[in-house]
């Protein structure tokens, strides 16, 4: 009834906490109707999208690596202020 290979990893664990508890035919119908009303999140920022497009052409040449950590992003006074994380 659930396809579980669509779900996530909590959605999954939250489908077999179910399932154990109430049996498998009455939480298979809980869940898609919890599945149901959630609510999604937002894809991406739009201010993301703009960062990630304008330095994706610089790491693809090479000239901007982005370590394992990742950086913080902010602003300063009359400039951009790029720290690790």
């Amino acid at each position: 009834m659930v396809d579980e290979a669509s779900l996530k990893k909590g959605e999954l664990r939250k489908l077999n906490a179910l399932r154990k508890s109430l049996g498998r035919t009455i939480a298979d119908e809980a869940f898609s109707k919890w599945l149901s009303q959630t609510v999604e999140e937002p894809q991406s920022d739009e201010n993301a999208d703009a960062i990630s497009d304008a330095l994706w052409g610089l790491v693809q040449e090479g000239r901007v690596s982005i370590r394992r950590g990742g950086y913080v992003v902010r602003r300063g006074r009359g400039r951009v202020i790029v720290e690790p994380a």
